[in-house]
């Protein structure tokens, strides 16, 4: 991989001076040091340490002028040779860097405010609950500073001490070397963990953590409409930071039970509503549960099973719009009745030979053989073909026939009773489905 133009890296032309390049270096250490939590990059400020160790050097300057980078093979990299000189003493490169404050090197060391981590809590929800939002009180289990200790994680009567390894910064250098030269790493102290400090007597409350867990009752508000997979956030109620650092959140996760009636899609509700087979013909009015309780709606008479009947704004009230609501579709299934009392069997029979039903499938009138081979044969070269033998088969099935023609006059025969009886039957299905479908509903 080509290594970029040290000239571009500072962002000067070729002709800068020495206090142009002091500047320019100046300007961008500040951004990209490592420990600039906003926008440090260690590769690049690496990357900008060694374009500036050249560059500031007058004699690898010539060289890497005239020959670029192959002129300096061999020449001593990483941050030993930079010459900090640019910036007085190493204090204020530290305090360009930082801002300023804690005696230029106390830089290195970590920040002891930090943020408290962010929680996730499971909320389980009735249907109607989350159809209609509701209030929840819930128990949450989060770290609290340490009473006894005040957060600070030493026993009572005791502090913090410096830490012997890196004299109180947090940090150490360590130095390598390669086949370029020296090169010096900034690591966090593995003594310390980067706090510069260390608990020789830890208070015995939260075993030199600084920090308890302890349960705190919450009151979490569900709004209207909420569904299976969202989040409701709760500021500040996730774990404290340590050392005074804000508080993490809560993240309440929903889940909603299913509902043994309703089905809900988004923010329709779906449902399936049986009638009976009296009701599909003739047509009224049924009850239908509704998240808001039972509603009548009309059925048409004739209407199919599988027809569906929309009931607007009976549906979930839209979460981003409390105002507004859903449908509920009603699937229509007609229930065909199982077991018939007598009664009721003659009633439709009767209703069936009114409307010129058959009950029962009529047998052909000839069964129509199929031609045997070695007849089509004969028949292809000229002979007679034989003729069928008379069997019982033959009167059998004349049979059927005789039994339609007088099913036939028998119904010609009776055509103007049927009529007259028409109305009365109908009525009587009516009268006695009707009258049980309306106690039923």
């Amino acid at each position: 991989m080509s290594k970029r133009d040290y000239y571009e890296i500072l962002g000067i032309e070729r002709n800068a001076t020495q206090d142009q390049i002091k500047r320019a270096f100046r300007s961008k250490a500040r951004h990209l040091h490592p420990d600039n939590q906003d926008s440090g990059d260690e590769s690049a400020f690496k990357e900008l340490a060694a374009a500036y160790e050249v560059l500031s050097d007058e004699q690898k300057r010539s060289l890497y002028d005239r020959y670029g980078h192959d002129g300096l093979t061999g020449a001593s990299g990483g941050f030993d040779g930079v010459d900090f000189g640019a910036f007085s003493d190493l204090s204020e490169i530290f305090s360009q860097f930082f801002g300023g404050g804690g005696g230029g090197r106390s830089g290195f060391r970590r920040s002891s405010v930090e943020r408290g981590a962010d929680l996730k809590y499971d909320l389980q929800l009735d249907f109607l609950e989350a159809v209609f939002g509701t209030e929840k009180k819930v128990t949450i289990k989060h770290l609290e500073d340490c009473t006894v200790c005040s957060g600070s994680g030493a026993s009572p009567g005791s502090g913090p001490v410096k830490c012997a390894t890196c004299t109180g910064m947090g940090q150490i250098r360590q130095t390598t070397q390669t086949f370029l030269g020296h090169f010096t790493q900034v690591l966090t102290c593995p003594n310390c963990n980067g706090e510069g400090t260390r608990i020789e007597k830890a208070c015995t409350n939260c075993k030199g953590r600084g920090q308890v867990r302890k349960s705190r009752e919450i009151d979490i508000k569900i709004p209207a409409g909420i569904d299976s997979g969202a989040r409701v956030r709760l500021p500040n109620a996730g774990d404290h930071g340590r050392r005074g650092g804000p508080p993490g959140d809560v993240y309440v996760v929903i889940a909603v039970s299913e509902d043994s009636t309703f089905i809900r899609e988004g923010s329709t509700i779906h449902i399936k509503q049986p009638i009976s087979y009296s009701m599909a013909a003739l047509g009224g009015e049924v009850l239908v549960p509704t998240v808001e309780g039972p509603k009548a709606i009309k059925i048409a008479a004739g209407i199919q099973s599988g027809t569906t009947i929309t009931m607007r704004d009976q549906g979930v009230p839209h979460l981003s719009n409390q105002t507004r609501r859903g449908d509920q579709i009603v699937h229509v299934q007609v229930e065909t009745p199982s077991r018939l009392s007598s009664e009721e069997k003659k009633l439709f029979e009767k209703l069936a030979e009114l409307r010129g039903e058959s009950l029962t499938a009529a047998k052909p009138e000839k069964v129509v053989k199929p031609v045997k081979e070695e007849e089509a044969q004969a028949a292809a070269a000229g002979a007679e073909p034989k003729a069928p033998e008379p069997a019982e088969k033959t009167e059998q099935s004349s049979k059927p026939r005789e039994h339609n023609n007088k099913s036939a006059r028998k119904s010609k025969g009776k055509k103007k009773s049927k009529e007259k009886d028409n109305a009365s039957i109908i009525d009587k299905l009516a009268d006695f489905f009707g009258a049980r479908d309306a106690a039923d509903e």
